[in-house]
């Protein structure tokens, strides 16, 4: 039999070139197979404020679970789902109340917010988590597959009716996102299981970088590249040179036996 795949994960974050600030954040938790991307909005730095409380509160989360599984959590249990699914889910939720009563305290944050994609490697296999319109893609054997579903406005017009490619690329509302952490003082968490084989990665990225650089060029980066640490620089690099309209974050994962 052979043995345990085991995670290599690298990622970058780039402030882009048409933003003064960054807004992004991105946690890689190997102590816990833990790995984050968060894309913050709201303006006035308060969008970094929300990516950093989560990416916080979800690090925060897990290190006291970890020594205490039987912690009382904030929130009740899925029974239809396993404990670390659960838990996944649960740091999100936490996350989305932290911002919610930041923003309700100062006046300033107000309206902040920001999506999250996670991926938790437990044993045997990942959960993907997201909410907004962050994304995960898997890439397996020269073939790129999109795991999450944007929760965007564009994504509900494209599923209730189809949109030609040309009305896709006019849609006026392309930035505003549906479910996000921080708008309400709960949240819908997405989440899936995937059992990952030999050689394949995940790319957990904001659309600053899902934007500009088309899912082939996604592909043909990760796959030239030599290691996951050039490859997120390259991917990075691509997304400036199509214009960087946005903050660019992305973090990789490869199994490797």
């Amino acid at each position: 039999m052979p043995g345990p795949l085991r995670v290599e994960v690298a990622g970058e974050t780039n402030v882009g070139r048409k933003r003064n600030h960054n807004e992004d954040n991105l946690a890689i938790l190997s102590e816990f197979g833990l790995y984050i991307v968060a894309d913050g909005m709201g303006g006035h730095a308060s969008g970094e404020v929300a990516s950093k409380l989560a990416v916080d509160t979800l690090r925060e989360f897990f290190a006291s679970t970890a020594d205490d599984p039987e912690r009382t959590w904030p929130y009740k249990v899925d029974r239809s789902k396993g404990y670390e699914e659960n838990r996944l889910i649960t740091g999100i939720k936490l996350a989305n109340l932290r911002i919610y009563e930041a923003a309700q305290r100062d006046a300033r944050q107000r309206g902040m917010g920001t999506t999250v994609v996670s991926i938790f490697t437990v044993e045997g296999g990942v959960y993907v988590a997201h909410v907004g319109d962050s994304r995960v893609y898997r890439i397996r054997e020269g073939r790129l597959e999109q795991l999450t579903e944007d929760h965007s406005l564009l994504n509900d017009y494209i599923k209730m009716k189809r949109l030609t490619d040309e009305e896709i690329a006019a849609f006026p509302h392309k930035n505003v996102i549906v479910r996000a952490l921080g708008m309400k003082d709960t949240v819908k968490v997405d989440t899936r299981f995937e059992t990952p084989r030999n050689g394949d990665v995940l790319v957990l990225c904001s659309d600053g970088l899902s934007g500009p650089v088309s899912d082939p060029d996604i592909l043909s980066i990760v796959d030239s590249s030599p290691d996951l640490a050039t490859a997120a620089r390259r991917l990075v690099e691509r997304a400036n040179e199509n214009g960087g309209p946005d903050n660019i974050t992305c973090v990789l994962a490869r199994w490797v036996a």
